[in-house]
């Protein structure tokens, strides 16, 4: 026998196909898609395949599927194929429910008869090509920022996100919907990408994330020179209307992009029709007029700003203060809203060298104060009555959510690899992401609960998907077999039982 290696074992291939799967797991997942309905969905409100070949919902769910998986290219889908067992199951749940005149119907969009489970990369990439559109490129002006509109294809894919939604309202409802709006840098060497702030070609998504559900209620797709506070209220506006019915009150948390006169103005007066007003907490600009307010604070007028650690209030050196500022643009109608203004600063931990203070370039604005100490300045613009301190912590939960939210989006997802140098291809592979994040949101928060909700999908892969089994063929049945000792075994079979309840439940 010739060593293959340094250990003493030795690789062989498997002539006959066993139905062995990697992926013993990534079936619920299936399920859940289903019992959500999301493959209906897709049929009625995306129509990119309307006739022939792959339906719209077989290769959506599939390029969902690779994201669950841990692919992160089309080409991946290969690997999807190539897993005999997993294979074996999507070839049997294709056909589920479906009448012999449904079969038949399916079979005639082929004109030779289908082989594989999954659509191969080709035909992925040219099924996310149709979402491009050549006529919404050509309104491009050079050094202008500009969002293509969302074409017919890729406005049904958000519908489909928010039906998703509102099945996970429908089943946890929640009354409140306090909504983080971020921004999202993804680096890319596309051809035709831009170069975004930080000097390196990207796109910069926009992101809106529903605190308490833990989903993305809507995701803009935005070329890498377009400013996040570029288009806001309108953002915030598409927001609003993808929330599902049962949401009374909605509370908006944002940095500094979100500090628009016209977006500030929409929350505080209430011109949201469904929801009133929108009580917010906005990073505000450190102006030259700002630092002149904050400047006629008394030492009086500063508070500590500790932090809760295990129980004990831990000093940051941190300290706030209201600050009596009104900008041009708050006015002085007595029958205006009421805006507050709060000033966080924090001493720097590292002077610079006597001389060179004029030449230092910092990214993030600060201001003395007369005591030998600079220090940071931040601002905070908000419509709510809470007390300072509590404000500012509310304001600041958005930071840890989003950002978690945004490494699993471009790491544990897809989002982070984008197909094409073409715009459209790429937001629709952004916008299957997003629908992938939500199926898994759902999956911790509907399913599986307990523990498995603060777990990130690396973690959930490790335990739950990427499982060794068998797919048999029994009594006209599938059977997956799986390590009946395997400490997840158990956790499957409780999954698929509150999956098939959620199918049979109404809505709550």
């Amino acid at each position: 026998m010739i060593a293959q290696g340094v250990l003493g074992f030795q690789y062989e291939g498997e002539e006959r196909a066993g139905g062995m799967t990697a992926l013993a797991g990534l079936p619920v997942y299936l399920d859940l898609f289903a019992a959500m309905g999301l493959s209906r969905s897709i049929g009625r409100h995306v129509r990119v395949r309307p006739t022939q070949g792959w339906t719209d919902a077989q290769v959506v769910s599939a390029l969902v599927l690779l994201n669950l998986a841990g692919g992160d290219c089309v080409d991946d889908l290969a690997i999807l194929e190539a897993d005999d067992g997993f294979a074996v199951v999507l070839r049997r749940v294709a056909l589920r429910g479906l009448r012999g005149p449904e079969r038949k119907a399916l079979a005639r969009r082929w004109r030779k008869q289908r082989k594989r489970a999954v659509p191969s990369p080709s035909a992925a990439f040219r099924y996310l090509e149709a979402f491009h559109d050549e006529g919404e490129e050509q309104r491009r002006e050079r050094g202008k920022a500009f969002v293509p509109s969302a074409g017919e294809h890729l406005l049904g894919l958000r519908r489909v996100n928010a039906e998703a939604v509102a099945f996970m309202q429908s089943h946890a409802p929640k009354r409140v919907a306090t909504l983080d709006i971020d921004a999202t840098l993804v680096e890319t060497h596309k051809s035709k990408a831009l170069y975004c702030y930080k000097k390196f070609k990207a796109y910069q998504p926009q992101n809106v994330y529903w605190a308490e559900q833990g989903l993305v209620v809507h995701s803009e797709f935005r070329d890498g020179n377009v400013p996040a506070e570029y288009r806001q209220l309108p953002l915030l506006q598409e927001a609003l209307a993808s929330l599902p019915p049962g949401v009374r009150k909605v509370y908006l948390r944002e940095d500094s992009a979100g500090y628009q006169q016209e977006l500030l103005k929409f929350c505080a007066e209430g011109k949201s029709g469904r929801f009133g007003v929108i009580e917010f907490a906005v990073a505000a600009e450190v102006t030259a007029a700002f630092k002149a307010a904050v400047a006629e604070l008394a030492a009086k007028d500063w508070h500590p700003l500790p932090r809760d650690v295990n129980g004990e209030r831990l000093d940051t050196g941190q300290q706030w203060a209201e600050v009596c500022y009104v900008p041009n643009w708050v006015g002085h109608s007595k029958n205006g809203p009421a805006y507050r203004f709060l000033a966080i600063r924090e001493p720097l931990a590292q002077l610079e060298l006597p001389g060179v203070e004029e030449q230092a370039c910092l990214p993030f604005p600060t201001m003395d104060f007369g005591d030998k100490q600079r220090y940071k300045l931040f601002g905070l613009v908000t419509n709510r009555d809470l007390p300072g301190e509590e404000l500012i912590r509310w304001h600041r939960e958005r930071c840890g959510k989003a950002e978690e939210a945004h490494a699993v989006m471009k790491e544990d997802l897809a989002g982070g690899q984008l197909p094409s140098w073409n715009f459209g291809a790429n937001a629709a592979w952004w916008a299957i992401m997003i629908l992938s994040f939500n199926l898994h949101s759902a999956m911790k928060r509907l399913v599986l609960g307990g523990d498995w909700k603060t777990k990130r999908l690396k973690a959930i892969r490790f335990a739950l998907i990427h499982l060794p089994g068998r797919v048999i063929h029994h009594a006209r049945g599938l059977l997956i077999r799986l390590p009946g000792n395997h400490p997840s075994f158990d956790v499957l079979l409780d999954a698929r039982r509150t999956i098939l309840a959620l199918a049979q439940a109404p809505p709550a």
